[in-house]
Protein backbone atom coordinates (compact mmCIF):
# COMPACT_ATOMS: atom_id res chain seq x y z
CA UNK A 1 0.00 0.00 0.00
CA UNK A 2 0.88 3.52 -0.41
CA UNK A 3 2.28 5.40 2.30
CA UNK A 4 3.87 10.01 2.24
CA UNK A 5 6.94 10.49 1.57
CA UNK A 6 9.18 10.94 5.09
CA UNK A 7 12.63 11.24 5.95
CA UNK A 8 13.11 7.75 8.13
CA UNK A 9 16.23 9.19 9.57
CA UNK A 10 14.04 11.42 11.68
CA UNK A 11 12.07 9.37 13.25
CA UNK A 12 12.49 7.83 16.43
CA UNK A 13 12.99 3.82 16.08
CA UNK A 14 9.95 2.69 18.00
CA UNK A 15 7.72 4.51 15.68
CA UNK A 16 9.38 3.23 12.51
CA UNK A 17 8.68 -0.05 13.60
CA UNK A 18 6.02 0.14 15.71
CA UNK A 19 3.63 -1.75 13.17
CA UNK A 20 6.77 -4.14 12.47
CA UNK A 21 6.92 -5.61 16.08
CA UNK A 22 2.94 -5.57 16.45
CA UNK A 23 2.24 -7.88 12.98
CA UNK A 24 4.77 -10.01 14.44
CA UNK A 25 3.05 -10.50 17.50
CA UNK A 26 0.06 -10.90 15.45
CA UNK A 27 1.58 -13.13 13.64
CA UNK A 28 2.80 -15.38 16.47
CA UNK A 29 -0.51 -15.71 17.65
CA UNK A 30 -2.20 -16.60 14.57
CA UNK A 31 0.37 -19.71 15.00
CA UNK A 32 -0.91 -20.02 18.71
CA UNK A 33 -4.21 -20.03 17.58
CA UNK A 34 -3.79 -22.31 14.77
CA UNK A 35 -1.09 -24.66 15.86
CA UNK A 36 -3.48 -28.12 15.45
CA UNK A 37 -3.45 -27.01 11.86
CA UNK A 38 0.09 -25.72 10.88
CA UNK A 39 1.56 -28.64 12.64
CA UNK A 40 -0.68 -31.39 12.87
CA UNK A 41 -2.97 -31.00 10.30
CA UNK A 42 -6.38 -31.01 12.27
CA UNK A 43 -8.69 -28.78 13.42
CA UNK A 44 -9.45 -27.19 16.93
CA UNK A 45 -10.04 -28.70 19.13
CA UNK A 46 -7.87 -31.95 18.17
CA UNK A 47 -10.36 -32.92 15.43
CA UNK A 48 -9.49 -34.32 11.95
CA UNK A 49 -10.34 -32.14 8.90
CA UNK A 50 -13.58 -32.16 7.65
CA UNK A 51 -13.59 -34.08 4.44
CA UNK A 52 -16.18 -32.45 2.89
CA UNK A 53 -14.41 -28.87 3.21
CA UNK A 54 -10.69 -30.05 4.10
CA UNK A 55 -9.74 -27.94 0.61
CA UNK A 56 -11.69 -24.72 1.40
CA UNK A 57 -9.68 -25.04 5.24
CA UNK A 58 -6.37 -25.32 3.44
CA UNK A 59 -6.52 -22.57 0.73
CA UNK A 60 -7.97 -20.21 3.37
CA UNK A 61 -5.46 -21.45 5.86
CA UNK A 62 -2.85 -20.37 2.80
CA UNK A 63 -4.34 -17.33 2.12
CA UNK A 64 -4.64 -16.05 5.84
CA UNK A 65 -0.76 -17.11 6.12
CA UNK A 66 0.22 -15.08 2.87
CA UNK A 67 -1.35 -12.00 4.11
CA UNK A 68 -0.05 -12.15 7.59
CA UNK A 69 3.48 -13.04 6.51
CA UNK A 70 3.43 -9.93 3.86
CA UNK A 71 1.51 -7.89 6.74
CA UNK A 72 5.10 -7.98 7.78
CA UNK A 73 6.84 -7.32 4.99
CA UNK A 74 4.71 -3.75 4.30
CA UNK A 75 6.11 -2.20 7.29
CA UNK A 76 9.51 -3.33 7.29
CA UNK A 77 9.20 -1.71 3.35
CA UNK A 78 8.55 1.87 4.69
CA UNK A 79 11.06 1.89 7.52
CA UNK A 80 13.59 0.78 5.25
CA UNK A 81 12.29 3.76 2.71
CA UNK A 82 11.27 0.98 0.12
CA UNK A 83 8.10 3.12 -0.94
CA UNK A 84 8.11 1.30 -4.16
CA UNK A 85 8.06 -2.03 -3.24
CA UNK A 86 5.47 -1.58 -0.90
CA UNK A 87 3.11 0.07 -3.35
CA UNK A 88 3.91 -2.89 -5.30
CA UNK A 89 2.95 -5.26 -3.33
CA UNK A 90 0.13 -3.80 -1.62
CA UNK A 91 -1.63 -4.62 -5.22
CA UNK A 92 -0.97 -8.68 -4.20
CA UNK A 93 -2.36 -8.04 -0.81
CA UNK A 94 -5.07 -6.63 -1.99
CA UNK A 95 -5.89 -9.68 -4.03
CA UNK A 96 -5.32 -11.78 -1.36
CA UNK A 97 -7.62 -9.60 0.69
CA UNK A 98 -10.45 -10.47 -1.75
CA UNK A 99 -9.45 -13.85 -1.90
CA UNK A 100 -9.88 -14.23 1.79
CA UNK A 101 -13.27 -12.75 1.85
CA UNK A 102 -14.54 -14.62 -0.68
CA UNK A 103 -13.06 -18.07 0.77
CA UNK A 104 -14.26 -16.91 4.27
CA UNK A 105 -17.79 -16.71 3.58
CA UNK A 106 -17.44 -19.67 1.60
CA UNK A 107 -16.01 -21.52 4.38
CA UNK A 108 -18.05 -20.26 7.19
CA UNK A 109 -21.19 -21.70 5.04
CA UNK A 110 -19.67 -24.67 4.29
CA UNK A 111 -18.71 -25.33 7.64
CA UNK A 112 -22.21 -24.71 9.12
CA UNK A 113 -23.65 -27.06 6.45
CA UNK A 114 -21.58 -29.97 7.24
CA UNK A 115 -22.02 -29.64 11.21
CA UNK A 116 -24.16 -32.39 12.64
CA UNK A 117 -27.50 -30.71 13.88
CA UNK A 118 -27.03 -30.56 16.90
CA UNK A 119 -23.49 -30.10 17.01
CA UNK A 120 -22.85 -26.72 19.51
CA UNK A 121 -19.82 -23.99 19.09
CA UNK A 122 -20.15 -23.31 22.47
CA UNK A 123 -23.80 -21.72 23.70
CA UNK A 124 -24.18 -21.26 19.77
CA UNK A 125 -25.78 -23.38 17.08
CA UNK A 126 -24.00 -24.01 13.82
CA UNK A 127 -26.48 -21.39 12.18
CA UNK A 128 -25.95 -18.97 15.15
CA UNK A 129 -22.39 -19.55 14.83
CA UNK A 130 -21.84 -18.36 11.26
CA UNK A 131 -22.35 -15.27 12.57
CA UNK A 132 -18.76 -15.19 13.69
CA UNK A 133 -17.01 -15.66 10.36
CA UNK A 134 -19.31 -13.21 8.70
CA UNK A 135 -18.80 -10.92 11.07
CA UNK A 136 -15.12 -11.29 10.78
CA UNK A 137 -14.60 -11.29 7.50
CA UNK A 138 -17.34 -7.66 6.72
CA UNK A 139 -14.94 -6.27 9.14
CA UNK A 140 -11.84 -7.01 7.87
CA UNK A 141 -13.19 -5.97 4.12
CA UNK A 142 -14.16 -2.83 5.70
CA UNK A 143 -10.93 -2.24 7.38
CA UNK A 144 -8.70 -2.96 3.62
CA UNK A 145 -11.39 -0.71 2.00
CA UNK A 146 -10.77 1.77 4.02
CA UNK A 147 -6.82 1.29 4.14
CA UNK A 148 -7.04 0.78 0.17
CA UNK A 149 -9.16 4.03 -0.41
CA UNK A 150 -7.06 6.47 2.07
CA UNK A 151 -3.53 4.92 0.86
CA UNK A 152 -2.24 7.81 0.24
CA UNK A 153 -2.98 9.15 3.92
CA UNK A 154 0.13 7.38 6.23
CA UNK A 155 -2.18 8.21 9.08
CA UNK A 156 -5.49 6.61 8.42
CA UNK A 157 -3.78 4.19 5.95
CA UNK A 158 -1.72 2.18 8.56
CA UNK A 159 -3.82 1.78 11.46
CA UNK A 160 -6.53 0.51 9.13
CA UNK A 161 -4.59 -2.02 7.49
CA UNK A 162 -3.56 -2.98 11.05
CA UNK A 163 -6.83 -3.37 12.22
CA UNK A 164 -7.93 -5.49 9.09
CA UNK A 165 -4.61 -7.54 10.27
CA UNK A 166 -6.65 -7.69 13.97
CA UNK A 167 -10.22 -8.44 12.68
CA UNK A 168 -8.75 -11.58 10.65
CA UNK A 169 -6.67 -12.87 13.69
CA UNK A 170 -10.15 -12.77 15.71
CA UNK A 171 -10.46 -16.43 14.58
CA UNK A 172 -6.79 -17.41 16.03
CA UNK A 173 -7.90 -15.39 19.38
CA UNK A 174 -11.05 -17.51 19.77
CA UNK A 175 -8.88 -20.58 19.62
CA UNK A 176 -6.34 -20.11 22.69
CA UNK A 177 -8.21 -21.84 25.70
CA UNK A 178 -5.37 -20.25 28.39
CA UNK A 179 -7.16 -16.95 27.08
CA UNK A 180 -10.55 -17.68 26.36
CA UNK A 181 -10.93 -19.01 29.82
CA UNK A 182 -10.47 -15.86 31.36
CA UNK A 183 -14.16 -14.46 30.18
CA UNK A 184 -15.76 -17.87 29.46
CA UNK A 185 -19.29 -17.63 31.16
CA UNK A 186 -18.65 -13.98 32.42
CA UNK A 187 -20.55 -11.10 31.16
CA UNK A 188 -17.43 -9.64 28.40
CA UNK A 189 -18.52 -13.52 26.63
CA UNK A 190 -22.54 -11.99 26.65
CA UNK A 191 -21.62 -8.64 25.39
CA UNK A 192 -18.86 -10.14 22.51
CA UNK A 193 -18.46 -13.34 22.52
CA UNK A 194 -16.21 -14.96 20.74
CA UNK A 195 -14.99 -11.93 19.78
CA UNK A 196 -14.28 -10.33 22.94
CA UNK A 197 -10.21 -11.46 23.27
CA UNK A 198 -9.52 -9.41 19.67
CA UNK A 199 -10.78 -6.14 21.12
CA UNK A 200 -8.79 -6.77 24.42
CA UNK A 201 -5.82 -7.33 22.47
CA UNK A 202 -6.70 -3.94 19.60
CA UNK A 203 -6.86 -1.78 23.10
CA UNK A 204 -3.85 -2.88 24.09
CA UNK A 205 -1.98 -2.23 21.02
CA UNK A 206 -3.96 1.06 20.97
CA UNK A 207 -2.29 1.95 24.42
CA UNK A 208 1.36 1.15 23.16
CA UNK A 209 1.01 2.77 20.08
CA UNK A 210 -0.14 6.11 21.91
CA UNK A 211 2.50 5.04 24.52
CA UNK A 212 5.25 4.91 21.74
CA UNK A 213 4.30 7.91 19.33
CA UNK A 214 3.56 10.20 22.81
CA UNK A 215 0.27 11.20 21.32
CA UNK A 216 -3.11 10.08 20.72
CA UNK A 217 -4.03 7.92 17.53
CA UNK A 218 -7.62 9.30 16.68
CA UNK A 219 -7.83 6.97 13.71
CA UNK A 220 -6.37 4.06 15.17
CA UNK A 221 -9.37 4.94 17.99
CA UNK A 222 -12.17 5.70 15.64
CA UNK A 223 -10.83 2.10 13.97
CA UNK A 224 -11.59 0.40 17.44
CA UNK A 225 -14.31 2.24 18.31
CA UNK A 226 -15.91 0.31 14.97
CA UNK A 227 -14.94 -3.09 15.84
CA UNK A 228 -16.19 -2.74 19.34
CA UNK A 229 -19.63 -1.73 18.23
CA UNK A 230 -19.88 -4.12 15.64
CA UNK A 231 -18.52 -6.91 17.51
CA UNK A 232 -21.33 -6.41 20.09
CA UNK A 233 -23.73 -5.93 17.31
CA UNK A 234 -23.11 -9.55 15.61
CA UNK A 235 -23.14 -11.23 19.18
CA UNK A 236 -26.44 -9.93 20.05
CA UNK A 237 -27.74 -10.29 16.92
CA UNK A 238 -26.51 -13.98 16.34
CA UNK A 239 -29.59 -15.29 18.59
CA UNK A 240 -32.34 -13.14 16.80
CA UNK A 241 -34.89 -14.20 14.30
CA UNK A 242 -33.21 -11.69 12.09
CA UNK A 243 -30.20 -13.45 12.26
CA UNK A 244 -31.86 -16.81 11.60
CA UNK A 245 -33.61 -15.63 8.24
CA UNK A 246 -30.30 -14.20 7.00
CA UNK A 247 -28.36 -17.49 7.86
CA UNK A 248 -31.04 -19.17 6.27
CA UNK A 249 -30.40 -17.42 3.03
CA UNK A 250 -26.43 -17.81 3.19
CA UNK A 251 -27.16 -21.73 3.79
CA UNK A 252 -29.66 -22.30 0.72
Amino acid sequence: MNDTPTNKSNKPFGERYFYLVATVLLLGMTVMGFQLFFFHGKAYPDRPLTPPIKTLIILHGTAMSLWMLLAIIQPFLIASGNRRAHMALGKVMTVIAVCLVLLGLKLGVAACKVAPPDFMFGPLTPKQFLSVPVGDIIMFALFVAAGVLYRKRADIHKPMMFLASLAAVDAALARIDLLNQLYRGTVWQKLFGDFFFALVITGVFLLAKCIVFRKFDRWFAAGFGVMMVWFWMVTQCATTPIWDDLASFLLR
